[in-house]
């Protein structure tokens, strides 16, 4: 899946409605997993507009996250947080598991999960 083939990943993931079933599927895994839960909060709503926002822009949509909050620098972001190689592994774990859920194609899922592997472990700090 590519943009030479004429549609960008976040148009062959559904748009915005693809994002937010993407998000709605991956928080309750993230809250609910031993590594991941702890780091965040208990309401955990505005996490996930921010994260619906910043996959929008990742993935080719509209820059909403950067029009609202400047341009991501998401290391910088996550620094304050102990991200640790097995946490990185973790958050891509629930994020496959949510792609798997909202019935991604597989060859979409491997591709989108490829393309967020680099950030995952860009952020690992401790």
């Amino acid at each position: 899946m590519s943009e030479q083939q004429g549609i960008t990943f976040f148009e062959a993931m559904g748009g915005e409605e693809g994002i937010r079933r993407i998000v709605e599927a991956f928080y309750p895994k993230v809250q609910a997993h031993p590594l991941l839960g702890p780091l965040f909060p208990e309401d955990i709503t505005p996490v996930m507009e921010k994260q619906r926002q910043f996959l929008t822009q990742f993935f080719g949509g509209p820059p909403l996250y950067s029009n609202q909050y400047g341009h991501p620098m998401m290391r910088a972001r996550h620094l304050p947080f102990e991200i640790t190689p097995a946490r990185a592994a973790a958050w891509l774990g629930c994020m496959e598991k949510a792609l798997e859920e909202t019935g991604m194609a597989k060859e979409l899922r491997q591709a989108v999960l490829q393309r967020l592997e680099g950030p995952a472990y860009h952020f690992v700090n401790s």
